[in-house]
């Protein structure tokens, strides 16, 4: 047994921050930052936690989908900027929808939600979940170094979520990981110990090599695809849409000159929602879920790709009609 999308739903923070609010005090500008990250403006948590927008993204795939909150048997979560290690997201989504239901966390970075799919499935098989709730959600802007114009231009807040209920129609997942803290690095603070002898040697904020991000991004969604299809005897053609993690336009661009699929098969909302982490791809899909297109038998591909480093790339085949 597998799943199926029952609904859908995002949500971002009401404030707007463009590329021209951000060279008032950065030195860029709206044409430097569009060239290198294809952003042009990004919305930004002012009193929400990574928790409470996932709390109404869920609220909005719940309603999408039909189905009463206390029909949820269990809730993923993913993130790496929320406010507390423990309770986790899970949990204080679990509170402000006031179940009781079990809950827990994925830290997978920007490939989590990848992660979350392949979790939910497994719960599925073993027939220990009819409904579960998958959310990504993320304020990163509370772990940016906001005098670093390298990294704090490409991010943003927000939260996506989807109902899964039971069905056939998750298809498979490719996973890759290589532990290193070389290339992506978001730290915590090393605390006060009195025996601890290593010091703060970066801030306790997010950190990118960015050439070597690129050519990993590149790498990993080009090869998770590729083998993706070929491990369930399928070709691009059969692809509806690519659906892949926002992390940058020229990592997408240059993706789509390696791979024989047009290029308005690759979805996309960057420009306007920046790089926001593990909500990246549920925000998309919900995104383009409501706009109608996607159609029933669609399979669409989730490619993604993050700090681990890790990447994935997930098959389903479309259903919900909306």
């Amino acid at each position: 047994m597998s799943f199926r999308v029952l609904g859908t739903g995002m949500y971002v923070p009401p404030k707007v921050v463009t590329n021209d609010d951000l060279s008032q005090f950065l030195d860029t500008n709206d044409a430097w930052i569009q060239q290198r990250v294809g952003v042009r403006e990004r919305h930004i948590s002012t009193s929400e936690t990574a928790a409470d927008m996932a709390a109404k993204a869920a609220l909005a795939a719940l309603e999408n989908s039909g189905v009463a909150p206390e029909e949820i048997d269990l809730i993923l979560a993913a993130t790496v900027s929320g406010e507390s290690i423990s309770p986790s997201v899970s949990c204080m989504v679990q509170k402000l929808l006031g179940l009781s239901c079990m809950a827990m966390d994925i830290n997978a970075a920007c490939s989590a939600f990848d992660f979350l799919l392949e979790t939910a499935a497994g719960f599925f098989a073993r027939g220990k979940a009819k409904k579960v709730l998958v959310i990504g959600a993320e304020r990163m802007s509370r772990i940016l170094d906001w005098e670093d114009r390298s990294t704090c231009v490409i991010f943003g807040d927000g939260a996506g979520a989807a109902v899964l209920g039971t069905g056939e129609n998750y298809i498979d997942a490719v996973f890759d990981v290589k532990g290193g803290d070389d290339v992506i690095d978001i730290r915590q603070p090393v605390g006060s110990s009195p025996f601890y002898e290593r010091g703060q040697e970066k801030k306790a904020v997010a950190h990118m090599a960015g050439q070597e991000t690129f050519k990993f991004a590149v790498t990993a969604i080009c090869r998770d695809c590729r083998e993706i299809l070929q491990r369930n005897g399928l070709t691009f053609e059969d692809i509806a849409y690519i659906v892949p993690h926002q992390a940058n336009q020229r990592i997408i661009d240059y993706a789509i000159s390696r791979l024989p699929l047009a290029p308005e098969k690759y979805l996309g909302n960057i420009a306007y929602r920046g790089n926001t982490s593990a909500a990246a791809i549920p925000i998309l899909l919900d995104e383009f879920a409501k706009k109608g297109q996607f159609k029933k038998g669609d399979i669409l591909a989730f490619s993604s790709f993050g700090a681990g480093l890790t990447s994935a790339a997930a098959l389903l085949e479309w259903e919900k009609e909306q």
